[in-house]
C-alpha cells in the first residue's frame, strides 16, 4: 500500500554559511539572510544539455532545480528525473537530517543548520559537522553522460550510525510540474533499480547504490513549493514519488555512492569518473591564448564551459551554444553574440568552427535560425539581427584562427546569401530601402532582441528601421569590402544616410528606430552603442564620443546598461511578477549585463584605448567579476538585473552572451 505524506512545520531562519575562498569555487557566503542564502544557486553541466542545480544550503527553489536534469536527446527534450533525496543519520540516541524542503509552513527537515561550508569545483560540496562524526556530502555530474553520482565521506566515527537516502523522483519534462495522478513504478533490473513512468515513450530512470540495502517503500510526497516560481507568477507546488530507502550501517570511515543516470549502470567508477572531470577542466585552462596565468580569467572560461553543448545534427553531435540556464536552448542571435567570448577568446576553435557551420548549413532564404525548438527538430527563423550577429561572428572567426579554408568554402558564401536576400528581400518583410538600409517587420512582428510580447502586446515595437540592426548591416558590409567582395551599396552613401536618420541634432544621441510611416522612436536606449563598438562605424568620431557619453551618464549601472533611461515614463526598475509584469519590464529598464561588453569596447575606443580609460573601464565591470564568485549562481553570470537598485538578479541565473561579453570586456582590458 502507497503511504501519503505532507508535512506542515515552522519557518526557521536559515544560517550563515562560509565557503571557500578559491576564486575557482564559490566564494564568501557569510552574514547572509534566509532569502539570500536561497537566492544563491549552483549548476553542474554535463555538455549534453543536461545539468545538475540547487541552492547553496540544498532546498530546491525552482521546478528547474534537481540532482538530475537530463536530456535524452541532446540538448533538447529535457527530464528532471531526479529532484532530491532525503538524508536521514540516526545513532543510539539522536537522528540528524541532511536535506531541507520548503513546504506552506516552512522547512523539513532543517538540514541547513548542520551545514559548515559550501565549495564547488568539479563538484558541489556540503560539509557537515557533527559533534560524533563529520560528514562531507559531494555532487558530481559525469562528463557526457546524464549520470549524477553523488558521494557521502564520513570521518570520525565515534559510534555506529545509520545511514538512509530516500530518492525523489520526478522523471518529468523539467518545464513542467508532477502530480501524484502520475503512475510511477519499481523494479529490478540487474544491480540496478529501474523508475517508470507508466506512459508511453517515457524514459527510465536507473539508481545504484553499492552495498546497500533496498527497503521497498513507496511513497508520494506533497507540496513541495517552489519559492522562485511562486514569485514568477507559476504554479509552485509539486508532489515528487519515492520508491523506497536505501539503507547502511556505518561503524568506521566510509564513503557511501549513490549514482542516478537515464542509462543503465554499468561498471560505475567514481574515481575514473572525477578524473575524467578534472582531465575536462584541465584542457579548458589549456586551450587559454594568455600570456600569463590568470586565476580570474580561468574563472570565466570555465564559466564559459557550461554554455557549450553538444547537438545530434543528422545523427552527428555537433557543437552548439545553449543560451542560458536554466530554461534556454540554442538560440541564433545569443549563439553568435556570445561566441567571440565563449570559443574564441578561450581557444576552442574547433567548436567555433562546428557553431558556424552547423547554424551555416540550416540557413534558410538567406536568414541564420533564430532558434532550434525545445523538443521537436523545427527552426525557427524570427529574428533580423541573427544573420548579422552570423556575418560579424564568422568574420571574427577567421581573423582569430587564420581558417580560411572553412571561411571560404563554408562560410563565406552564406554570408554572401545574407547580404543579397536582405537587400533584395526576405522573410518577415526585410529588404533594403532606397536610401540602402534594412527595414523589418510590421506591428505583428518582434524581430529585434528587445522581443518581448504577451497576449498580443508588443511591449518594445521595433519594427522598420531600427538603429543595431543598420548598424550591423553596415559593419557587414564593410566587412565583405574589406575581402574585396562586391556589396550591394556604397559604403559611404550608406553610412551617410544612417547618419541623417539616426542621429538626432536635438538630443545629441541616435534614434532609436524609424517606423515605417517615417516616424521616429527617439527613445534613450542601448542599442545605439552597437553603432561604435562593432568593427565599422558609420558615426563621425565626434558622434561616436557622444554616443559613448551619453549611455555611460543614462544607462550604465554596475551590472550592465539598462534598457531604457530611468526618467522616460515607460521606465520600470524591477523586473518581477506574473510574465505580463515581467515582459513588460524586460525590456523597458532592466539591466542586461551583455551590453557591457559592447559598452567597454565603445568606450575604449571613443576614448583610444588609453591607460586611464582601460583602469576605469576595469572598475565598470569589477562588480560583475564579483557578482560571477559570489552571487547568484555562483560561478555564472545571470541574464538580467533590475534596473532599480539594489540591482538584484533576474531571469535565467546563468545566461550565455553575459558570460561571453564579460569575458570579451576582461580581455580587451587586460591585452596589451
Amino acid at each position: 500500500m502507497l503511504s501519503y505524506i505532507s508535512h506542515f512545520f515552522k519557518s526557521k531562519t536559515l544560517p550563515a554559511i562560509q565557503t571557500d575562498n578559491n576564486i575557482n569555487t564559490s566564494l564568501e557566503i557569510i552574514n547572509n539572510s534566509a532569502g539570500d542564502l536561497l537566492n544563491k544557486e549552483w549548476l553542474l553541466t554535463n555538455n549534453r544539455g543536461g545539468y545538475a542545480s540547487s541552492t547553496v544550503v540544498g532546498c530546491n527553489t525552482r521546478r528547474y532545480h534537481g540532482l538530475l536534469i537530463g536530456s535524452p536527446n541532446p540538448p533538447a527534450n529535457r527530464i528532471m528525473a531526479l529532484g532530491n533525496l532525503l538524508e536521514t543519520i540516526q545513532t543510539g540516541s539522536e537522528t540528524f537530517n541532511l536535506s531541507t524542503f520548503e513546504f506552506d509552513n516552512g522547512f523539513y527537515p532543517e538540514g541547513f543548520v548542520c551545514i559548515k561550508q559550501f565549495r564547488k569545483d568539479i563538484g558541489v560540496h556540503f560539509d557537515y559537522e557533527f559533534g560524533k562524526f563529520q560528514l562531507t556530502k559531494s555532487i558530481y555530474l559525469l562528463h557526457n553522460s546524464d549520470t549524477v553520482a553523488i558521494t557521502y565521506d564520513f570521518k570520525n566515527i565515534d559510534e555506529e550510525l545509520k545511514f538512509s537516502l530516500r530518492p525523489l523522483i520526478g522523471l518529468r519534462d523539467f518545464h513542467q510540474l508532477q502530480k501524484s495522478y502520475v503512475k510511477l513504478s519499481a523494479t529490478d533490473f540487474n544491480n540496478d533499480l529501474v523508475i517508470r513512468c507508466n506512459e508511453d515513450e517515457s524514459c527510465k530512470l536507473f539508481l545504484n547504490c553499492p552495498d546497500a540495502n533496498f527497503q521497498k517503500d513507496e511513497q508520494w510526497w506533497f507540496n513541495f513549493v517552489y519559492r522562485s516560481d511562486r514569485q514568477r507568477g507559476q504554479d509552485f507546488k509539486e508532489d515528487l514519488w519515492s520508491p523506497g530507502i536505501f539503507n547502511y550501517n556505518i561503524n568506521s570511515p566510509a564513503k557511501i555512492v549513490f549514482i542516478a543516470s537515464l542509462n543503465p549502470i554499468e561498471n560505475f567508477k567514481l574515481q575514473n569518473a572525477i578524473e575524467d572531470l578534472c582531465k575536462h577542466e584541465e584542457n579548458i585552462k589549456q586551450n587559454i591564448k594568455c600570456n600569463v596565468q590568470d586565476a580570474k580569467y580561468e574563472t570565466l572560461c570555465l564559466a564559459a564551459d557550461q554554455f557549450i553543448v553538444n547537438r545530434v545534427t543528422n545523427d552527428e553531435l555537433r557543437a552548439t551554444v545553449l543560451a542560458g540556464f536554466p530554461w534556454f536552448m540554442d538560440w541564433g542571435r545569443d549563439a553568435f553574440i556570445a561566441l567571440p567570448g565563449l570559443l574564441l577568446e578561450t581557444g576552442r576553435f574547433d567548436e567555433a568552427k562546428s557553431v558556424l557551420t552547423t547554424f551555416a548549413a540550416h540557413a534558410e532564404d538567406g536568414m541564420i535560425p533564430n532558434r532550434f525548438d525545445d523538443r521537436t527538430s523545427e527552426l525557427h527563423f524570427n529574428s533580423v539581427d541573427a544573420s548579422l550577429w552570423f556575418i560579424n561572428a564568422a568574420f571574427q572567426y577567421v581573423a582569430a584562427t587564420s581558417d580560411g579554408e572553412t571561411f571560404y568554402k563554408k562560410l563565406l558564401p552564406v554570408i554572401i546569401e545574407i547580404v543579397n536576400a536582405y537587400y533584395e528581400g526576405t522573410k518577415f518583410g526585410i529588404c533594403g530601402d532606397c536610401d540602402g538600409l534594412i527595414t523589418a517587420g510590421n506591428k505583428e512582428t518582434q524581430l529585434t532582441w528587445m522581443d518581448a510580447k504577451y497576449n498580443g502586446i508588443a511591449f518594445t515595437p521595433r519594427y522598420g528601421k531600427s538603429v543595431e540592426i543598420n548598424a550591423l548591416w553596415y559593419n557587414a558590409l564593410c566587412r565583405l569590402s574589406s575581402i574585396s567582395c562586391k556589396t550591394p551599396v556604397g559604403l559611404n552613401q550608406l553610412a551617410e544616410n544612417f547618419r541623417k536618420l539616426f542621429w538626432n541634432e536635438t538630443t545629441g544621441y541616435l534614434n532609436d528606430c524609424i517606423l515605417p510611416d517615417g516616424s521616429v522612436d527617439s527613445s534613450l536606449r542601448p542599442n545605439q552603442i552597437f553603432a561604435v563598438s562593432l568593427p565599422f562605424s558609420p558615426l563621425t568620431i565626434e558622434q561616436q564620443k557622444a554616443v559613448v557619453d551619453t549611455v555611460e551618464k543614462t544607462l550604465l549601472t554596475p551590472y550592465g546598461l539598462r534598457t531604457l533611461t530611468a526618467t522616460d515614463p515607460r521606465y520600470k526598475g524591477t523586473c518581477i511578477g506574473n510574465q505580463l509584469q515581467r515582459d513588460s519590464a524586460y525590456h523597458q529598464g532592466t539591466v542586461w549585463p551583455y551590453l557591457m561588453g559592447a559598452f567597454v569596447q565603445a568606450y575604449l575606443k571613443a576614448n583610444k584605448f588609453s591607460k586611464k580609460s582601460k583602469t576605469k573601464a576595469a572598475a565598470f565591470i569589477e562588480p560583475l567579476m564579483q557578482h560571477l564568485t559570489n552571487d547568484g549562481c555562483i560561478g555564472s553570470v545571470s541574464e538580467i538585473f533590475d534596473g532599480d537598485f539594489p540591482h538584484k538578479p533576474r531571469g535565467c541565473f546563468a545566461q550565455a552572451w553575459s558570460v561571453a561579453e564579460l569575458i570579451r570586456a576582461y580581455r580587451i582590458i587586460t591585452k596589451d
